[in-house]
């Protein structure tokens, strides 16, 4: 549904958040060309690029090597994980003094249900810009930040006036807003999708809102059917924090259909590694994996698997996973558009392990808490989990999620 019970969802978004710190912390570095990343003499990637850098095409998630042929000026820099990890934190404590439900996406995005803080905050427009006020004064940051009914549009809404926006969006402007947008902003059209739209004259929010159901499906399947729904802006998905979630889950949609399965593999393990970790810090175990998979037809299926009793080792989820992305590759082996890994089956941790395969159990608990450690410490960046060859699901682990939506 659009608009259930008068909810005010925010999304905020901080703006270029790894390249922002920097600039914080050196501001000789304001009004620069910044990548944040890996080493361009080996497969680094961009985590962040300043918004000076996106002008000459420089993205997330791009080979930096590509970044800077785009850029040769640009100033590259390792990232420090500890200090954004700090900046975060506060950005985060920030967050809880407006609202108890607040579900991270990333070290730098959230989404903020405020619905029960109306009556003494003000509207969700007003605690918005409280919100950015209080980033600003005691961050020294900029957010950019969406106000809806819903979360698909505060998400939505969150980008549309980068950096330092704020937009809202009502059941009264909501068409207004929505239909003159290209249709590569709906979330899932990649340039697949978007070609396959093109073909059938749509171009912008309002034509696939429009469209006839049958077209729809014609032309993209049963996802036609979804695009069309979130075109209306709808959207029933609460705000849920981790300790009360149903299902915990990490997904990436990719620039481009990756078929590189030591690449996928590398993703999978990085999810994994993230859910594993929100897992034991929700207190909370698993009983069910669950691998989601869309191709570049736009078409979205899921793998499951249940366990025979819950974890939140991130070993067991991750043989798991590799299991199911193994499978999934034998039956078909089509470039991916989007990779997802999500646990479900949720119950509180705790009680004693059992006595078959204790002692490998014990230690692997002892390594997840030594990660979890040197990530709350350093950021998920500074360590790694070993590549498995031969699978075709290989893995290594964390970095945060970062930039990949802004």
């Amino acid at each position: 549904m659009l608009f259930g019970m008068g909810r005010q969802i925010l999304h905020v978004d901080m703006d270029e958040f790894f390249a922002a710190v920097e600039k914080l912390d050196n501001p000789a570095l304001v009004g620069k060309c910044v990548l944040v990343g890996g080493d361009p003499a080996g497969r680094g990637v961009v985590s962040t690029a300043s918004y000076e850098a996106r002008v000459f095409g420089c993205g997330s998630a791009m080979p930096m090597i590509t970044a800077l042929r785009l850029c040769p000026k640009a100033i590259v820099l390792p990232g420090r994980h500890e200090r954004y990890r700090e900046v975060s934190e506060q950005i985060f404590e920030i967050f809880g003094r407006f609202s108890p439900l607040v579900e991270p996406l990333s070290i730098d995005e959230a989404f903020l249900d405020v619905t029960g803080s109306l009556r003494l905050m003000g509207d969700g427009e007003q605690i918005a810009r409280d919100i950015k006020g209080a980033i600003r004064r005691e961050v020294g940051l900029a957010a950019s930040v969406g106000v809806a009914p819903n979360k698909f549009l505060a998400k939505l809404a969150s980008d549309l006036e980068k950096p330092d926006g704020l937009t809202v969006i009502t059941a009264e402007n909501v068409q207004q807003v929505l239909d003159p947008l290209a249709i590569r902003k709906l979330w899932g059209v990649g340039p697949a999708a978007e070609k396959r739209l093109e073909r059938l004259s749509i171009r912008t929010f309002g034509q696939i809102r429009h469209a006839a159901p049958a077209t729809l499906t014609a032309g993209l399947g049963p996802g036609g059917q979804e695009l069309q729904r979130l075109a209306r802006g709808e959207d029933d998905r609460p705000v849920v924090p981790d300790h009360q979630a149903r299902s915990i889950s990490q997904e990436c949609t990719f620039p481009r259909d990756v078929d590189d399965y030591d690449q996928l593999g590398d993703v999978l393990v990085e999810q994994v590694s993230q859910v594993a970790r929100r897992l034991r810090r929700a207190g909370l175990k698993a009983r069910t994996v669950t691998l989601k998979i869309r191709t570049g037809d736009f078409v979205t299926r899921t793998r499951s698997a249940t366990l025979g009793e819950a974890t939140n080792l991130t070993d067991e989820l991750l043989a798991v996973a590799r299991g199911l992305l193994a499978a999934w590759r034998t039956e078909n082996p089509s470039a991916l558009r989007l990779l997802g890994m999500g646990a479900s089956q949720l119950i509180a941790a705790g009680g004693q392990l059992p006595l078959f395969g204790r002692q490998r159990r014990d230690k692997m608990e002892r390594l997840d808490r030594t990660l979890d450690d040197i990530a709350s410490r350093f950021g998920s960046q500074a360590v790694r989990r070993g590549r498995v060859k031969g699978d075709g699901a290989a893995a290594q682990s964390e970095r945060p999620d970062g930039e990949r939506k802004k």
